[in-house]
């Protein structure tokens, strides 16, 4: 099979052109793809790279995989309160295998469809498995000013929430590489939040003029909270008793609480919330004042969400304690070349 052949059998969808979004002049099989933005609105922009061995397993299920590329990108989009448009894809393979193709294209399109976002085009090569996708969203433009959510705009006394929950990505991986044993239903359930994540994309929607600033968890939450305070120039306080729950929101729910409550210590447990990674949640702030509103974007975009800590002046971030004392940060956040 040559390189035109698998676009055009994997991710060329000719039907889909008359019900194209009126934004996308020209996809799939010119140079180019043409967007035309609508009058009052900015355009998001954000680039995601998952490579073999580094982000992934050789052997996951290619669905997962191509559903996990699309995702990490429409999770930036939805930490900037951004309405997901189209993406590029740019896609290097050891060997045009159908088996594979097919799987990977069905988990990539029907994020993309579910979502409303348009493959434009992009690029493919031989090499190592490596997957690149550009996404782009709109915000819309109002009195001369964005409404995208940016990391720069949190202030002392704002709140500090997360959505959904952490930690459950970084303990699939870890039972995965054998360094934790977890059961058959646990890993399942767990690998699940690895592999395919579920990108915030209402609940960003739904925050814009409400949130004050925001970032997805994708590298672990004390990493990623910290860029936000430091485009904002403010510090934080975590309060460690309520951000433990974070893991066990999802685990509840599908009845692996055990592992959790039973296997993992607490300082465990903390680990995996505060550093774990692969999360791919919102971490947001937002004016005590506008608690309630922060409640009702929650319940329209049907995702949960927890109020973990506060915006301080200056820019320490403290993490306390139940009594209200500050203990010792020994967590560090993933960073590829650290």
């Amino acid at each position: 099979m040559g390189e035109f052949e698998l676009i055009k059998r994997y991710f060329l969808r000719p039907e889909r052109a008359g019900q194209r979004d009126s934004l996308v002049a020209v996809g799939i099989g010119d140079d180019c793809a043409l967007l035309q933005p609508r009058p009052g609105t900015q355009l998001a922009i954000s680039c995601d790279m998952l490579v073999e061995g580094r982000h992934f397993f050789s052997d996951v299920d290619p669905e997962s995989l191509g559903h996990k590329a699309l995702a990490v990108n429409l999770s930036d989009l939805a930490a900037c309160g951004a309405k997901p448009l189209a993406f590029t894809l740019a896609l290097a393979l050891p060997s045009a295998d159908p088996a594979w193709l097919a799987g990977f294209s069905r988990g990539l399109l029907a994020l993309a469809d579910l979502h409303g976002c348009e493959l434009l085009g992009g690029d493919t090569t031989q090499g190592p498995l490596n997957i690149c996708i550009t996404v782009f969203g709109e915000v819309p433009w109002v009195n001369g000013q964005s409404q995208a959510l940016l990391r720069s705009g949190a202030k002392p006394g704002d709140d500090i929430y997360v959505s959904g929950s952490l930690g459950q990505a970084r303990l699939a991986l870890d039972g995965l590489r054998g360094s934790i044993k977890l059961s058959p239903k646990t890993l399942a359930h767990t690998r699940l939040r690895l592999e395919r994540p579920t990108p915030r994309v209402a609940l960003g929607l739904a925050l814009r003029g409400i949130a004050s600033a925001a970032i997805d968890v994708s590298d672990g939450l004390l990493g990623d909270l910290s860029h936000v305070l430091t485009a904002s120039k403010v510090g934080a306080s975590i309060t460690l008793e309520v951000a433990i729950k974070l893991i066990s929101n999802y685990a509840t729910t599908t009845g692996t609480y055990e592992v959790f409550s039973s296997q993992l210590t607490k300082k465990c447990q903390l680990g995996l919330v505060l550093a774990g990674g692969d999360d791919y949640e919102l971490a947001f702030t937002a004016p005590a004042s506008r608690r309630g509103q922060v409640e009702a974007a929650a319940k329209q975009s049907q995702t949960c969400v927890t109020r973990i800590g506060q915006i301080d002046a200056g820019q320490a971030l403290r993490l306390l304690d139940a009594q209200g004392q500050s203990v010792p940060n020994t967590w560090a956040s993933f960073d590829h070349f650290a």
